[in-house]
């Protein structure tokens, strides 16, 4: 219990400062959510900025933000002036959930076979070709991933959209396969390089030498601590994934979170930006904590250290 509540507060305060150190750049930065105003008459600006609260010291402003986030409002947004930025992200957040747990699932079902093929035949032409290919994905960034995608499945072959969203399906499969490529390599990569390591450990060696098979080698002593480094490694490709949602999501047009992180911080919508980064702050937190939780299950070792 005092760990988890250690743990809570180590969240909190992680969340504060980023909050906050956001909210102190962005008031650094040129420009102002209302630039786009200034043919307006100086009264209309005038009332433009008491109504956001812009005309306060920055510390009176940072006060009101503060208190209204305690109370569950997120505020206003400047550049969506019909919508409140809590109804902004509960609106895109479902998108951005589904689109990156998909790429996340495809990347796990697609990446954990390959590397343990590859563990198992290591040295072998395919083996090779498989890892070559997995760097090449490692390589390629989402921003020129996507548009290739785009440009083979919907303009060449006319297989799928080039961008939109509807909830389909057919408007999701691009988006998921941009997202999931790089996850995908390196898991493969990551899982083969684990794999070869416990292989060739001495308990392995020792099961081998009392007759076990290598396919129960490998699902009853190896795979398991096999995983683990992929288990690790799962905190940093969710947020992988959830920093490149707002590359993807801009190339494809979908109306997720990661769009409107984009857009709000080009904008200078200041509310829309500080409530994006502490939903994300907040999902990052709990991956974090879930993905230990699971690490300790996992190995005893961690149990006993905590």
């Amino acid at each position: 219990m005092k760990r988890f509540v250690l743990l809570l507060a180590e969240a909190l305060f992680t969340l504060w400062l980023l909050a906050t150190l956001c909210f102190v750049l962005l008031r650094a930065a040129p420009g102002g959510p209302f630039d786009s105003e200034k043919t307006a008459p100086p009264e209309v600006q005038a009332a433009l900025a008491a109504q956001y609260r812009l005309d306060q010291p920055m510390l009176s402003q940072y006060g009101h933000w503060l208190a209204d986030v305690l109370r569950g409002d997120l505020g206003p947004s400047f550049q969506y002036p019909d919508y409140s930025v809590n109804e902004l992200v509960a609106n895109s957040l479902p998108i951005s959930l589904f689109n990156g747990s998909m790429a996340l699932l495809l990347s796990l079902l697609l990446g954990l076979p390959l590397g343990i093929w590859a563990a198992l035949h290591a040295g072998r032409r395919l083996d090779r070709v498989l890892m070559f290919i997995a760097g090449l994905g490692l390589a390629l960034p989402k921003f020129v991933v996507a548009p290739l995608l785009i440009l083979l499945f919907a303009v060449t072959l006319h297989w799928l959209p080039a961008g939109g969203w509807d909830g389909g399906w057919r408007n999701a499969v691009l988006p998921i396969v941009a997202l999931s490529l790089p996850n995908l390599a390196y898991c493969a990569r990551l899982t083969r390089a684990s794999l070869l390591e416990v292989l060739d450990a001495d308990f392995i060696r020792a099961a081998r030498g009392r007759g076990l098979s290598e396919m129960r080698l490998l699902f009853a002593h190896a795979l398991r601590p096999g995983l683990l480094p992929v288990v690790a490694w799962l905190s940093p490709a969710l947020i992988n994934v959830v920093s490149g949602s707002a590359v993807v999501e801009q190339v494809f047009g979908i109306p997720g979170i990661g769009r409107y992180f984009v857009q709000g911080a080009l904008n200078r919508d200041y509310t829309l930006v500080l409530g994006i980064v502490l939903v994300i702050g907040a999902a990052i937190a709990l991956i974090n904590a879930l993905v230990d939780a699971l690490r300790a299950w996992m190995d005893p070792r961690l149990r006993d250290a905590a």
